[in-house]
Order: C-alpha cells, then sequence, then structure tokens
C-alpha cells in the first residue's frame, strides 16, 4: 500500500502558506527533509488549522520514516477534517503496515466514500482486501481437514502476490 502523493496545489491555499509549501516541496525534493519540515513548522505556528500545511508535514513525516508522529498527525488532521480524503488514505497505509487490517480498512472505505475518484485510496483498497482474503483462507485451511478447492484458492492467490509489483 502506498501512501497518497504530496501535492502542491497553490491556487487552493493563501498566497502566504502557498509560498511555505512551495519552499518545504523545494527542500524536500532537494534533500533537505529537515528544512522541509521546519518550514512546515514554522507556517503552522501562524496558521495551526490548515489542512494543506498540516496534511504535507504529516505526509513529510510518513515518508521519512516517523510513522509514530505521523499517525498522531493524520489522527488529529481527520477529526479536525473528516471528509479530508488524502489523510484518510495515509492513514490507512500505516495501520496496515503495523497489521491493523480492519482498522486500515475502515479509512480506506472513508477515503473512497468521501473522493470516488482517489485513485491511490482505492488501490490501496484493493490491495488491502487481497490481504484479507488471504488471511481469511489461511485460517480456514488451519481450521480441519484439508479442502482442495480451499488450498488451490490461498495458493493461487499466494503465487499472485508474489509476482504482483509493488
Amino acid at each position: 500500500m502506498r501512501a497518497a502523493v504530496f501535492l502542491l496545489l497553490t491556487a487552493l491555499v493563501p498566497p502566504a502558506w502557498a509560498d511555505a509549501l512551495q519552499e518545504a516541496q523545494t527542500h524536500w525534493y532537494a534533500g533537505r527533509p529537515t528544512q522541509a519540515l521546519e518550514r512546515l513548522e514554522a507556517a503552522l505556528r501562524d496558521q495551526s488549522q490548515d489542512a494543506k500545511l498540516r496534511f504535507t508535514q504529516a505526509w513529510m513525516l510518513q515518508e521519512r520514516g516517523e510513522s509514530a508522529r505521523a499517525e498522531v498527525l493524520l489522527q488529529q488532521l481527520i477529526e479536525d477534517f473528516p471528509d479530508l480524503a488524502e489523510a484518510h488514505n495515509n492513514l490507512a497505509v500505516l495501520l496496515a503496515a503495523r497489521g491493523e487490517l480492519e482498522a486500515a480498512l475502515e479509512h480506506l472505505q472513508r477515503a473512497v466514500l468521501v473522493q470516488p475518484q482517489h485513485v491511490q485510496a482505492q488501490e490501496n483498497l484493493g490491495d488491502l482486501l487481497v490481504r484479507l482474503a488471504q488471511r481469511a483462507y489461511s485460517r480456514a485451511a488451519q481450521g480441519g481437514a484439508p479442502r482442495t478447492a480451499l488450498t488451490l484458492k490461498l495458493q493461487r492467490l499466494n503465487d499472485w502476490i508474489q509476482r504482483a509489483p509493488e
């Protein structure tokens, strides 16, 4: 599963915050993640409720591997903006990575409900449903006498997963 890609939509944010986002993006893609995050944090001191700044900060932390901090920020963002599909998608990615598949499923379902054309959330939902199917088949296979059809389904699913690109 993948996090939503950081996109800069300067037309949707006030010019001062667009500048902060632009500067953060410039630092980020120049390999200066610390400076990128510092720039966002400075902008957030003045505009703490800006969803785009907050999401970008969470995304950058997630990309840096600071999952715990990113998760807290995404949860807070969802509390304040429950229909922000990107936040639900990214939180689902973190939850799924931790094995919390049902919680991830809830967030992905919310993401595609509020934004049906969210391509990354749709793809992540498909990936998650495959993982849930794999888990269900595995549990069923452990539950008693071998069943040829079940064993075949699990084998085919596992083979497909191994061949599927990331």
